[in-house]
């Protein structure tokens, strides 16, 4: 069984993991997968230990394993990024690896304008020196890094490459950071969805993520099933469910989208928006801040939801027309919701 930390470092906050496999990061190249492909290094369910499960080449592994190195050098992989972005730490988790983990690792980045690969000719920035790694049990699996160097976290990165020491397995390779955007290029009347992961929306607080976390409200594409959202667990006592969002900018709304797919018997009877314009804070809320969202602006009032429906709700049911930066979603008084669409205008 593997078990997640009870609390990740507040350098992942506000973050996404860039490595995911789900928002379109995928494996490269690597000097061995003899055992285990790289591809399941960028999974995002937990990595599990399956007791009798073997293949042709031994045991069945969750994650990266590369054979037993009997000559010089040491094994490496390359991934690519799910979009170019700045990362702020990793966590390399070495779960289940207990008597095949790597006893050490470091990272190094390289930005690549286009469709093409790494080469030979790539320049390669380290971004992680070389750390110690553990055996995978339990918690202590998950091996937080930080990347310290304040000129290196303003870099963005396309590619990474990581090196283990000498050889073996990496169950997941997480990378927290933030994507890319480029905000200047919105022109001024144009509507665009300010909460998308990729445009910089993120979750920075919510009453509870049972099911699946707020992140994917604001992931790509329709969720693909009723894993793929955020789904709160069956609340039994008074009150409703809520998730606090940074808007990627600064802006004016003027519709949702909100998507119940898959969500069946248990999508939530209503919903609404409220929000509030905070340009200086961009970090977490403090549980005090939490409390005081609870008075934000109205932006939309309570709107009758439906099953596994696409809810396209449009400026006449919005009544704020000034600029937000931070939205709370909520839902009444539980339940799923697949993806959620904060459309408006960058506020100049």
């Amino acid at each position: 069984m593997n078990d997640k930390p009870s609390a990740l470092p507040d350098f992942t906050k506000g973050t996404i993991n860039l490595a995911s496999a789900r928002l379109g990061a995928k494996a490269v190249d690597a000097t061995d997968e003899f055992f285990a492909p790289l591809e399941r290094m960028l999974k995002d369910e937990e990595a599990v230990f399956i007791e009798d499960k073997y293949d042709d080449n031994g045991k069945w592994m969750d994650g990266w394993e590369s054979r037993r190195k009997r000559t010089p050098g040491h094994d490496w992989a390359i991934i690519s990024l799910a979009k170019p972005g700045r990362i702020f730490g990793f966590d390399i988790d070495t779960s289940h690896f207990t008597g095949n983990y790597p006893p050490g690792a470091s990272i190094e980045g390289t930005f690549i304008d286009g469709d093409d690969g790494p080469d030979d000719n790539t320049q390669w920035t380290q971004i992680l020196s070389q750390k110690d790694l553990g055996p995978g049990i339990g918690a202590a699996a998950h091996h937080f890094f930080e990347v310290d160097d304040r000129a290196t976290r303003k870099q963005v990165f396309t590619h990474l490459r990581l090196h283990i020491y000498p050889d073996g397995g990496i169950a997941r390779l997480r990378v927290y950071g933030t994507p890319k955007f480029d905000w200047s290029k919105v022109g001024v009347d144009e509507e665009i969805d300010l909460a998308y992961l990729f445009h910089g929306g993120r979750p920075l607080a919510w009453s509870d993520a049972h099911f699946g976390e707020p992140e994917r409200l604001l992931s790509p594409g329709r969720g693909v099933n009723m894993g793929d959202g955020w789904e709160t667990a069956r609340r039994r006592g008074p009150g409703h469910d809520w998730t606090i969002i940074k808007l990627g900018h600064a802006g004016i709304i003027s519709g949702l989208t909100v998507d119940t797919a898959h969500f069946k018997g248990n999508f939530p009877e209503t919903c609404e928006l409220c929000g509030a314009y905070l340009p200086e804070h961009t970090g977490a809320f403090s549980e005090e801040e939490i409390s005081a969202s609870q008075d934000w602006q109205t932006i939309m009032p309570k709107q009758k939801l439906q099953a596994d429906n696409i809810h396209e709700f449009g400026p006449e049911h919005i009544g704020h027309n000034k600029p937000v930066t931070h939205v709370r979603f909520k839902i009444h008084p539980d339940g799923g919701v697949s993806r959620l669409r904060i459309k408006g205008k960058v506020a100049r």
